[in-house]
């Protein structure tokens, strides 16, 4: 099964694994480009802020929300790797909700890797009806 991955890039290194975990079960996996990206990966490390203009700015130079769009139009499931960040737990940002719009619009199979976060938007995240694994990889159909 072709699967996309979702989630902030902070959580990059529980994609990394995760992505390693479905490809020894056989499915093809793609990640963020930013997961992927070593220097983008590095500055994360390093705590290095990112001025919201700045990050944008490198948004548009590599086209990174239209390619995701294309790499999730040719993908079988959308699944988001959405761990605690910021003190919320199941977080999922500005992007990663984007992502699961472009999902349910695209009538793909949604998963979630932990149960959803508290958050104003949680109401639209639940009628995208993402299935939740409790982190459970094996739940993937």
């Amino acid at each position: 099964m072709k699967i996309i991955i979702c989630g902030s890039l902070t959580s990059a290194n529980e994609i990394l694994n995760t992505k390693e975990k479905l490809e020894e079960m056989g499915h093809m996996i793609e990640i963020p480009h930013g997961v992927r990206n070593l220097e983008v990966r590095k500055r994360i490390k390093n705590r290095k802020v990112i001025i919201d203009s700045e990050e944008g700015e490198e948004k548009i130079k590599y086209g990174v929300i239209k390619k995701y769009y294309q790499l999730i139009k040719k993908s079988d499931t959308v699944l988001v790797v959405n761990p605690e960040k910021k003190g919320i737990k199941g977080y999922i940002g500005g992007n990663t909700f984007l992502e699961m719009g472009f999902a349910h619009i695209l009538g793909k199979k949604l998963y979630c890797l932990y149960p959803l976060p508290k958050m104003p938007y949680t109401a639209e995240i639940i009628a995208f009806k993402p299935v939740i694994l409790n982190g459970n990889l094996n739940k993937i159909v």
